[in-house]
This record gives C-alpha cells, structure tokens and sequence, in this order.
C-alpha cells in the first residue's frame, strides 16, 4: 500500500466516514467552524462521494449524483455518531 488515501477508499462508507469527521474537527478552528457542523459533515459527504465517484472513473449521472447525496446523509450522521462516540465518557461515576 503505497498511499495513506484513495479515491477507492474514499468512496467506501468507512473511508468517507472516517475522512468527513475528520476535516469536519479539522475546520471547527476556522471561520466555518462557526456553521452547524452537521451542515459542513454533509457538504463535506456530499464533496467527497461525487468526488470519488468522478476520479474512479465513473460517468456522474443524475441518478449516481441523487444516490451520492443520499449517501451523504447517512455517511454525515455517521461522522457526527463517530465523533460523539470517541468523545463521550460511557460510565462516568459519580459519587
């Protein structure tokens, strides 16, 4: 495995996940940190699977394009989860 990140990779749910919740904490320090970060994981989704759709030399179409932002949403929930998940304390204890 020569590269860090492929398109391919991007395309899959896990590849787009793990690359949407990462740009999305990475731009929180921005001045589009200031959006709901919600919106900014979905465009973000949405960039990313048609991106990754065109570069692995797939013809975008209407229906690969409605399929791509559709996917967006669930990748963009994904990202949110993933990042709550890795953030939030499971058993806090207090006494």
């Amino acid at each position: 495995m020569n590269e860090f990140v492929t398109w391919e990779a991007l395309g899959s749910y896990a590849g787009a996940v793990m690359m949407v919740t990462l740009i999305t904490q990475l731009l929180k320090g921005t001045p589009l940190g200031r959006w709901n970060s919600q919106l900014v994981a979905y465009l973000m989704a949405a960039a990313l699977l048609v991106g990754a759709e065109a570069a692995n030399g797939r013809p975008l179409t209407v229906q690969s394009t409605v399929l791509c932002l559709l996917n967006a949403v669930m990748v963009a929930l994904a990202a949110g989860g993933a990042y709550d998940a890795a953030t939030t304390v499971p058993f806090r204890h207090e006494e």
